[in-house]
């Protein structure tokens, strides 16, 4: 039996763990980063590309690595408490690598999404409907 193809959107924290959920659950997930690299917000440009929010340079997490940190993968006992970006973005590496998830990202690419079959006739939502 083939496995199911998941298209996960973005490489950043959620794309990370997306693809490790799918992997344990037996689905082929694939990965869209319209960048050339893994992070997300957490990865500091100074020049961050269009469309793309970015934090500044000095941010440091406000939240401990104890709370903060992957329930299967724990946060180094020598990286601070509060951690830099810089450190999050390093903790974020390391749990890619260890899981080999890095082969399950397409760089530089964007999915085209075209919507087919039941979903299809589905109603959509407005961006300027309230609640949204």
């Amino acid at each position: 039996m083939t496995n199911k193809r998941i298209a996960v959107i973005g490489g950043g924290v959620s794309g990370l763990t997306s693809i490790k959920c799918c992997l344990e659950e037996g689905l082929e997930p694939v990965c869209f980063e319209r960048t050339d690299d893994i992070g997300g917000l957490w990865r500091f440009q100074d020049n961050p590309e269009e469309g793309r929010a970015s934090i500044y340079k000095s941010v440091v997490i406000n939240t401990s690595k104890e709370m903060m940190c992957f329930s299967d993968y724990l946060i180094p006992d020598h990286f601070p408490n509060y951690m830099h970006n810089s450190q999050v973005l390093e903790y974020f590496r390391m749990y890619a690598k260890e899981f080999d998830l890095l082969k399950y990202i397409r760089f530089k690419r964007e999915p085209n999404l075209e919507i087919s079959g039941p979903q299809a006739d589905a109603p959509t939502a407005e961006p300027s409907q309230p609640g949204l």
